[in-house]
């Protein structure tokens, strides 16, 4: 919330349905959604984890961080060796994914 009480960021999700209606997806999850933060002055949305298609839809990867506390000594340091070789991967990832941004460039 911001000073005033006003949501800062709205997330989108969708967790399926009974029977398969074409475009239900994008409509609830996204444009709905969008729209709502334009008329609610909400200046981000969050599509949600995953998903190149989501770039034609002008929302664009942003990196997400969790904590996890491992109990294991041992599988921790693995867990945290691994996170460290896997970090230049997925900001070689995330650069490469910004190289195509539907989005049109600032002069």
């Amino acid at each position: 919330m911001d000073a005033q009480g006003q949501p800062e960021v709205a997330y989108g999700r969708y967790w399926g349905a009974l029977a398969r209606v074409d475009c239900l997806h994008f409509e609830a999850c996204y444009y709905q959604p969008i729209e709502w933060c334009i008329q609610n002055g909400v200046k981000r949305f969050e599509g949600g984890a995953q998903g190149e298609h989501k770039m034609a839809r002008a929302l664009l990867p942003t990196p997400t961080h969790s904590a996890h506390w491992l109990a294991h000594p041992a599988f921790s340091e693995a867990v945290a060796r691994y996170l460290e070789r896997e970090k230049s991967g997925i900001d070689n990832y995330m650069e490469a994914l910004q190289q195509h941004s539907p989005l049109k460039k600032l002069p």
